[in-house]
């Protein structure tokens, strides 16, 4: 079968994994610290901060920005659960706004059209390696006084181009956080993993601090008391200072990430020579709309990790069940994605959110459907799902 994604290992990134196991640190140890530096050089940005998993990261963003109950936290309908979810774990009301029918991101149109007092925080999420309009929704949320999160789990190693600049995701001053994954069908992987970056010196700080338990080793306030009362301050010593989490990833995984990384630019670009040729082969066919990109000039710059097609199911005459069910009986397997997450039923019973809510994001649920796409693929296995696609929709 070939997924509609999957990860790339190499030897060298099975000996570092089986490096860190012959180490002294399985759990967090030095391997984590020297990924997070590695990374923040890579994308640009003053930290990084490493965890288990992209949530607990969206989840950290949160807290680091004290979002809570009370607040609003808009992003796209257009997404994992985990983007609006994460508002949801820390009493905000998540909400969503229309996307893009280009780039299928967030509208900064519809985001200030339906802008409300309430709102803290905006989690502007980039969808298959290309950017939400980070300047433009900046510049909404700053003049009201709410915080940007880039959700960029499917932008690693991607960047794009504003004002003749180029600008890394990550790496620009558009978000006052960002967050990535290293799920396996990602640019790259951990196993599982995912990592906060940000320029901001506190955050960074409250982010490690809330990854585990919230503790510090540091003495600062213990209740108020002094080392009179307490004694010592021992290498024993810790202070929880606040309640926290345990989000925590591995030496393992972070070995695993920094071999990884240094094949980042290799995975990203066959990523777009894949997708340079799967919209050759699908852009004269008329039942099809390839992606497009919002700026021309990001040909070079986005890192692709989903490739998504529209498709007008009415017009072939057959559903999108039949055609992924033809796909898959020739061993090519596809993936829709995503069901807008305001119809889901919690979000249903709980904010009350019903069909119509982002007319254009539903619309592209109803006609997507992503084929495989990852860097392993050779050019054979790319004319093989090309032609089967072909085959399919003429069909």
């Amino acid at each position: 079968m070939i997924p509609y994604g999957k990860q790339s290992i190499s030897e060298a990134d099975i000996q570092a994994v089986v490096d860190a196991l012959s180490s002294d640190f399985l759990t967090t140890g030095p391997r984590v610290a020297e990924f997070e530096a590695k990374f923040a050089s890579v994308v640009g940005a003053k930290h990084a901060v490493a965890v288990c998993n992209a949530t607990a990261a969206l989840h950290l963003a949160m807290l680091v920005l004290d979002i809570g109950e009370g607040d609003r936290v808009v992003t796209s309908p257009n997404t994992f659960l985990s983007s609006a979810n994460a508002a949801a774990f820390v009493g905000a009301t998540p909400d969503f706004t229309d996307i893009d029918p280009v780039s299928y991101t967030l509208c900064p149109d519809a985001l200030a059209d339906t802008w409300q007092p309430d709102t803290k925080a905006v989690v502007a999420v980039d969808y298959a390696g290309q950017t939400a309009d980070m300047p433009r929704i900046a510049e909404i949320a700053r003049a009201n006084n709410a915080a940007v999160i880039e959700d960029a789990c499917h932008a690693v190693g991607g960047s794009f181009e504003y004002d003749r600049e180029t600008w890394k995701v990550g790496g620009h001053p558009w978000a006052d956080i960002t967050t990535f994954s290293f799920h396996p069908v990602k640019t790259m992987t951990t196993g599982e993993g995912g990592m906060l970056v940000t320029d901001n010196d506190e955050h960074a700080e409250r982010a490690r601090r809330l990854r585990s338990h919230g503790m510090t080793r540091e003495p600062k306030d213990f209740c108020g008391l002094g080392t009179s009362e307490l004694g010592e301050y021992g290498p024993w010593y810790y202070e929880m200072q606040g309640l926290g989490y345990n989000y925590r990833i591995t030496d393992l995984q972070c070995a695993l990430g920094s071999s990884q990384l240094s094949r980042l630019n290799q995975f990203v670009e066959r990523r777009r020579e894949i997708a340079k040729h799967y919209n050759s082969a699908f852009s004269s066919l008329p039942t099809l709309t390839t992606p497009k990109l919002r700026n021309a000039a990001d040909e070079t710059l986005t890192s692709w990790h989903l490739y998504t097609l529209l498709i007008d199911y009415e017009k072939i005459g057959r559903s999108r069940s039949e055609i992924m069910a033809d796909l898959r009986a020739n061993k090519i397997l596809t993936q829709v994605l995503y069901i807008p997450v305001y119809l889901q039923p919690w979000y249903r019973n709980k904010y009350g959110y019903r069909v119509g809510k982002c007319p254009k994001a539903e619309h592209y649920y109803e006609k997507t459907l992503s084929i495989p796409l990852f860097p392993t693929m050779t050019d054979s296995v790319v004319a093989n799902v090309i032609d089967n696609v072909q085959r399919t929709v003429k069909k």
